[in-house]
């Protein structure tokens, strides 16, 4: 007989100690209220925490025995670390929630009634970002709305991560071996029936964010690389654009020469260099970011270190 849980709710933490205590108290008010308080687990990885974050998910496992801990050697960032909880979650539907509580855990019975009707994956749709100032907003919107534009997948737009995810969803999902993860986009290319479910951002409980300007821009990289070749294009049609640009400047550099002006000559060489050598720089660059990829996907290393899996049986072992 499947003991596995009916739910997983599985929570990325990093340098999360404030927020905790509430999470958990939101989640099991949530799955307790649900009548299934025997068939779910709660799943916490700490990625690399600075701060107290692993001693407290310990004190909640030791007090409750639905938490696991997934405790990660190093620092490996929010997408490895959501892979390694997905990874080791066991439950027949996924709930993928971040630390902060941005994302209301209380929408997780809509989301379950949603996928009763035959959805495979129940993402969350943001209607307003509160608690974010205006460029974290702007930055975002066009995201999602360039990436549409250049991948192969459409995303959802102003969705994150927040979703719920069917078993056969997430066993498809764990089977792709990218090193560098985008997971919403990820799960976007499996297809299947995806449902939005429209809501409303909260501020951050606590803290601060993680996620630096320099942070989004590796992110956004990873997106659109991972599921695009249309950089490459961008920067082939540039590389013709530019050498177009040359040519002109060439021929009427000719021409001046023939009139006998050749002292203006001076100024065109310079643009034409300047062009052709930043155009050059810029298609190096985007090769270099595809280049790089094959580069570390080659080598097959695993996609995160687990340094232990804690439950409250194994606290109890060890007194």
């Amino acid at each position: 007989m499947d003991q596995s849980p009916l739910i997983s709710i599985v929570v990325p933490c990093y340098d999360e100690e404030a927020n905790l205590s509430e999470l958990y108290r939101r989640l099991t008010t949530v799955l307790r209220a649900m009548d299934n308080s025997a068939s779910y687990e709660i799943v916490l990885v700490n990625d690399g925490s600075s701060d107290r974050t692993w001693p407290v998910i310990l004190s909640l496992i030791n007090a409750d025995s639905h938490v696991v801990g997934v405790n990660l050697a190093h620092n490996h960032g929010h997408q490895l670390a959501l892979s390694a909880g997905l990874k080791n979650c066991k439950g027949q539907r996924i709930f993928i929630l971040d630390a902060d509580l941005q994302d209301p855990p209380e929408l997780l019975p809509d989301m379950m009634g949603l996928m009763d009707q035959g959805a495979d994956v129940v993402y969350g749709q943001r209607l307003s970002r509160r608690g974010e100032n205006w460029f974290k907003k702007t930055s975002a919107a066009l995201f999602y709305r360039c990436f549409n534009r250049l991948a192969d997948v459409r995303l959802p737009l102003d969705s994150g991560d927040f979703r719920l995810l069917s078993r056969r969803c997430l066993n498809i999902l764990n089977a792709m071996p990218e090193q560098h993860r985008f997971i919403r986009g990820m799960v976007g290319w499996i297809g299947m029936k995806q449902v939005a479910l429209p809501y409303h951002r909260q501020p951050r409980f606590a803290g601060a964010t993680k996620y630096s300007f320099g942070r989004m821009l590796h992110f956004a990289a990873d997106a659109v690389t991972g599921f695009s070749i249309k950089p490459l294009r961008l920067a082939t049609y540039l590389g013709g654009f530019s050498a177009l640009v040359g040519i002109i400047i060439l021929v009427y550099s000719i021409m001046r020469w023939v009139e006998g002006d050749v002292v203006a000559g001076w100024t065109s060489l310079i643009a034409t260099v300047v062009i052709m050598g930043s155009t050059q720089l810029l298609v190096l660059g985007v090769f270099g970011e595809y280049l790089g990829r094959l580069y570390i996907q080659a080598k097959q290393r695993p996609l995160f270190v687990v340094e232990s899996i804690v439950t409250t049986q194994d606290l109890k072992k060890n007194g």
